[in-house]
């Protein structure tokens, strides 16, 4: 006779642990300077947040849900319509250092900018559109950003001196839910559309 199941254990088993988003990384020298950006502001505005770790830095272009286990359909889709984008380099430059305040607490601390974010604009369209194509939904709001940390206190919008890189590829990410970890599950690098003409 099999033994009933415990209903905790199913909901525990219900609770999403990936997290799937496409998301551009700095290279390693802006990753570094960005790190100390962040425990630079954290000590001069007196904040508690614990700066992210390198690794984690990035800048999040389409959301495309939060799952219980690896969503292979929504992975296969999402990797065949990246795949068939071609796009070139740009640059972004941040200048622009605010909270998010849609929360009461433990808020979105993040550089953001203007003109400098264009090109991540554009091409986060460009990735949305094919996204559609493949089936997938895409979220028309976006402001592009980049979180430094997490914190109870608001800290108003003020000028930062620029920051940036060249994105030289996009990254499709799994984020382990609980673990403060990603992975990256496949990367495209960024180029022209000529360069396949061969």
């Amino acid at each position: 006779m099999s033994r009933p199941q415990d209903p905790s254990r199913e909901d525990a088993a219900a609770v999403p642990d990936h997290r799937l988003f496409f998301a551009l990384y700095p290279d390693t020298p802006t990753a570094l300077r960005l790190a100390a950006l962040a425990s630079r502001l954290r000590t001069q505005l007196g904040l508690k947040g614990k700066p992210h770790d390198m690794q984690r830095l990035h800048v999040t272009l389409h959301h495309l849900g939060d799952f219980v286990g690896m969503p292979g359909e929504v992975r296969a889709a999402a990797e065949a319509a990246a795949a068939g984008l071609a796009w070139p380099r740009f640059g972004l430059s941040f200048d622009q250092l605010l909270s998010f305040t849609r929360k009461r607490s433990n808020r979105p601390l993040v550089l953001g900018g203007g003109v400098g974010l264009d090109a991540v604009r554009a091409f986060r369209q460009a990735l949305g559109e094919a996204l559609v194509r493949a089936g997938l939904p895409v979220q028309a709001h976006f402001t592009p950003h980049l979180t430094l940390l997490y914190d109870d206190k608001t800290v108003s919008p003020q000028a930062v001196d620029p920051i940036g890189w060249t994105a030289g590829e996009f990254v499709l990410v799994d984020s382990l839910l609980g673990q403060h970890r990603h992975v990256a599950l496949a990367r495209w690098p960024l180029r022209a559309a000529s360069d396949q003409e061969s």
